[in-house]
Protein backbone atom coordinates (compact mmCIF):
# COMPACT_ATOMS: atom_id res chain seq x y z
CA UNK A 1 0.00 0.00 0.00
CA UNK A 2 1.01 3.08 -0.94
CA UNK A 3 1.11 6.69 1.11
CA UNK A 4 0.13 9.60 0.82
CA UNK A 5 0.35 11.32 -2.89
CA UNK A 6 2.54 8.08 -4.38
CA UNK A 7 0.43 5.61 -6.20
CA UNK A 8 0.09 1.69 -5.50
CA UNK A 9 3.34 -0.32 -6.34
CA UNK A 10 5.70 2.74 -6.31
CA UNK A 11 7.79 1.34 -3.55
CA UNK A 12 7.86 -1.43 -5.82
CA UNK A 13 9.00 0.12 -8.77
CA UNK A 14 11.99 1.78 -6.83
CA UNK A 15 13.04 -1.12 -6.28
CA UNK A 16 12.70 -2.37 -9.90
CA UNK A 17 14.81 0.50 -10.78
CA UNK A 18 17.56 0.58 -8.58
CA UNK A 19 17.66 -2.94 -9.47
CA UNK A 20 17.44 -2.44 -13.45
CA UNK A 21 20.74 0.69 -13.24
CA UNK A 22 22.09 -1.57 -11.74
CA UNK A 23 22.32 -4.58 -13.95
CA UNK A 24 22.79 -1.93 -16.42
CA UNK A 25 26.19 -0.03 -14.77
CA UNK A 26 27.36 -3.99 -14.25
CA UNK A 27 26.76 -4.66 -17.71
CA UNK A 28 28.42 -1.06 -19.29
CA UNK A 29 31.69 -1.99 -17.29
CA UNK A 30 32.26 -5.61 -18.38
CA UNK A 31 35.05 -5.60 -20.97
CA UNK A 32 34.33 -6.60 -24.59
CA UNK A 33 36.69 -7.88 -27.78
CA UNK A 34 39.97 -9.76 -27.61
CA UNK A 35 41.35 -10.29 -24.03
CA UNK A 36 44.86 -10.33 -23.29
CA UNK A 37 47.61 -13.00 -22.58
CA UNK A 38 49.21 -10.80 -20.20
CA UNK A 39 47.47 -8.29 -16.94
CA UNK A 40 47.88 -4.83 -17.88
CA UNK A 41 49.10 -3.97 -14.40
CA UNK A 42 51.70 -6.41 -13.15
CA UNK A 43 52.00 -7.98 -16.53
CA UNK A 44 51.91 -11.10 -15.03
CA UNK A 45 50.24 -13.90 -17.05
CA UNK A 46 46.69 -14.65 -16.80
CA UNK A 47 46.01 -18.20 -16.15
CA UNK A 48 44.34 -20.17 -19.22
CA UNK A 49 41.13 -20.98 -17.00
CA UNK A 50 40.33 -17.29 -16.01
CA UNK A 51 40.68 -16.82 -20.15
CA UNK A 52 38.12 -18.92 -21.15
CA UNK A 53 35.76 -18.15 -18.33
CA UNK A 54 36.42 -14.64 -19.49
CA UNK A 55 37.38 -14.31 -22.84
CA UNK A 56 37.60 -10.54 -22.79
CA UNK A 57 39.93 -10.31 -19.52
CA UNK A 58 42.25 -7.76 -19.31
CA UNK A 59 44.00 -8.11 -15.86
CA UNK A 60 44.63 -10.95 -13.34
CA UNK A 61 42.72 -12.43 -10.33
CA UNK A 62 44.73 -10.63 -7.95
CA UNK A 63 44.66 -7.37 -9.97
CA UNK A 64 41.05 -7.34 -10.86
CA UNK A 65 40.07 -7.89 -7.11
CA UNK A 66 41.81 -4.80 -6.17
CA UNK A 67 39.85 -2.75 -9.09
CA UNK A 68 36.59 -4.34 -7.80
CA UNK A 69 37.26 -3.13 -4.01
CA UNK A 70 37.73 0.38 -5.33
CA UNK A 71 34.36 0.54 -6.49
CA UNK A 72 32.01 2.85 -5.41
CA UNK A 73 28.47 2.81 -6.36
CA UNK A 74 26.33 6.32 -6.71
CA UNK A 75 23.24 6.46 -8.32
CA UNK A 76 20.29 8.27 -8.75
CA UNK A 77 18.48 9.36 -5.21
CA UNK A 78 14.97 8.16 -5.59
CA UNK A 79 13.73 8.76 -2.08
CA UNK A 80 13.02 12.64 -2.74
CA UNK A 81 12.84 13.97 0.63
CA UNK A 82 15.12 16.57 1.87
CA UNK A 83 17.23 14.48 4.18
CA UNK A 84 18.07 12.21 1.47
CA UNK A 85 19.12 14.98 -0.66
CA UNK A 86 21.88 15.84 2.09
CA UNK A 87 23.95 13.16 1.72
Amino acid sequence: MASGWAPDGAVQDQIDDFITDAVRLARAKLATGPGEKHCQLCGEEIPEARRKAMPSARTCVDCQSGLDRRLILGGINRRGSKDSQLK
